[in-house]
This record gives structure tokens, C-alpha cells and sequence, in this order.
């Protein structure tokens, strides 16, 4: 009897790592995203982070990737999809699968900063409210090392694991962004500039879901299904996701005030 077509696959990506960490530069691969955590869905995609110290050999990546998939493979090398995620591949074979980079040194740093209660939100493709940078421990936390020849990424996942006090404290204190974007909202509301609105009300939004889930030590990796594990913690307001979509279906006077009122529910939860 033929192995489940997700099982056989699991074992190629498995292998596939193997080979990654032979290509110079290469010192760790880990699965992220659903895969890793055990709620995909059957057309999930596969998400493999190559962490890598220096400058990989991008050239080696590519014939890898040619020889994964049967067809040449464009690969971005570092700084090629923005200043956050690094860069990487997108792959196709039975399975989309794609090869995200990471640089080691600097994911150390940025867990260094979370330590201490620092964090940075930048401008990144793919990302509409801004790469928040404890993304990249957070990736280490919930991911599943694939191969780790010298035991770097292992040893830095078993810290990572450990939500830092400083961090949860930060991030629930930016809760005060959310109240300051539906201000901005409300004093553009009458113009009609609906853009202006939709995007203080996402972003106030997109805060509290920060918020929340720094409150309950929870790393928070993307926008996508942001809203239904926010609304799902212990701490988030009643009919959470319900008022949020409320909100941005509106874009009116009522919508920034339904959005108020949140900021307010959360906010009282997070003092």
C-alpha cells in the first residue's frame, strides 16, 4: 500500500534539507508556517526557512532547486524580496513549496533586542501592516528543525521558547497606537478620504491583534489569520472578530466608533 501523498512528500522535504545544509553558507533548515504546526490544510503550501550565516551560495541553491523541481528556478539571494524577507524561492512540484532566507547572525540579533524589550516595524513586501521583527524568533519558536549539522538553530529555538517578559510588556504598551489611529480616523471620517480611514482602522486593528497576543505570550507571525487567533485568546473582547469586520465593512462614522470602542475594550484588558 502506497504511503499517504503527504506523508511520501514529508520524507522529499526532509531529504531535500538534508541537501540544503550541503550548499555552502547553509547552516540550518526548518519547517514554518501550518505545515510546521500541524493545522494546513491539504494544499498548504511548505515553507522552509534556510537559515544561513555570511552569504549563501545562491548559484548552488538554484541548481538544487532546478534538480527538486525538473525546471529552472529563479533564486533571490539576499535583499531580493525587501529588507525583511531576505529572499528566497517559490517551487513547484506536486506541492508549492517555498525557500525562505533567514540570516542567523541577524535573527540572534533581533532576539537579543526582543530580550531587552525592543522591537522594530519596517516596510516589507507582503506584509501590509509592516514586518514586525520578533517574526523572526517567533519562526525559530514554532517551527520544526529539519537539519542542523552543528545544533545552531536548535539551541537558539530552545531560548526562543521562553517568551521574554521585556517584549510582552512593549508590545502591549503599543496598544497606545491603536487609540492614536482611530483619532486620526475619526478627524478624517467627514472629508469621505476612505483611504486615509480604512488605513488608520487596519492599522489600529492590526495592533490590537499584536497586542493581544504579546499580552498572552503568544508569537505573532503574519497578518494572515491574525484575526481569528486574536479572537480566539482568553483576553480578547466578546465577538472580537465579529466588531473587527464590522468595522472595516463600514468605513464610516459609525465604523470608527465601533473601532474606538474595541481600542477601549482591549486596552482594558492589556492594563
Amino acid at each position: 500500500m502506497n504511503p499517504p501523498v503527504d506523508l511520501a512528500f514529508s520524507a522529499r522535504i526532509a531529504a531535500v534539507a538534508e541537501r540544503l545544509v550541503e550548499v555552502p553558507g547553509v547552516v540550518a533548515v526548518a519547517l514554518g508556517g501550518s505545515r510546521a504546526r500541524g493545522t494546513n490544510r491539504p494544499d498548504s503550501d511548505w515553507d522552509l526557512g534556510l537559515y544561513y550565516r555570511g552569504e549563501p551560495d545562491v548559484a548552488a541553491l538554484a541548481r538544487l532547486a532546478e534538480e527538486f523541481t525538473g525546471v529552472p528556478v529563479e533564486v533571490a539571494g539576499p535583499g531580493g524580496w525587501g529588507p525583511w524577507v531576505n529572499g528566497g524561492a517559490w517551487l513547484v512540484d506536486g506541492f508549492a513549496v517555498d525557500w525562505i532566507l533567514r540570516d542567523l547572525d541577524r535573527v540572534e540579533r533581533v532576539w537579543s533586542d526582543c530580550r531587552g524589550g525592543r522591537y522594530e516595524v519596517a516596510t516589507q513586501p507582503g506584509h501590509p501592516l509592516g514586518f514586525w521583527s520578533p517574526v523572526y524568533p517567533g519562526e525559530v519558536a514554532l517551527g520544526r528543525v529539519l537539519a542542523d549539522p552543528q545544533g545552531e538553530l536548535t539551541e537558539l529555538q530552545r531560548a526562543v521558547r521562553h517568551y521574554p517578559e521585556p517584549l510582552r510588556a512593549a508590545l502591549t504598551a503599543a496598544s497606545w497606537e491603536a487609540e492614536f489611529s482611530v483619532v486620526g480616523a475619526r478627524k478624517a471620517v467627514g472629508s469621505g478620504d476612505a483611504l486615509y480611514v480604512s488605513l488608520c482602522l487596519s492599522r489600529a486593528l492590526g495592533v490590537l491583534t499584536q497586542s493581544l497576543h504579546a499580552h498572552h505570550r503568544r508569537w505573532l507571525l503574519n497578518e494572515k489569520g491574525a484575526l481569528a487567533s486574536a479572537a480566539a485568546l482568553p483576553a480578547a473582547p466578546p465577538d472580537f472578530a465579529a466588531r473587527v469586520s464590522a468595522v472595516l465593512s463600514g468605513l464610516d462614522a459609525g465604523a470608527v466608533e465601533l473601532a474606538a470602542g474595541l481600542v477601549a475594550d482591549v486596552r482594558a484588558v492589556l492594563r
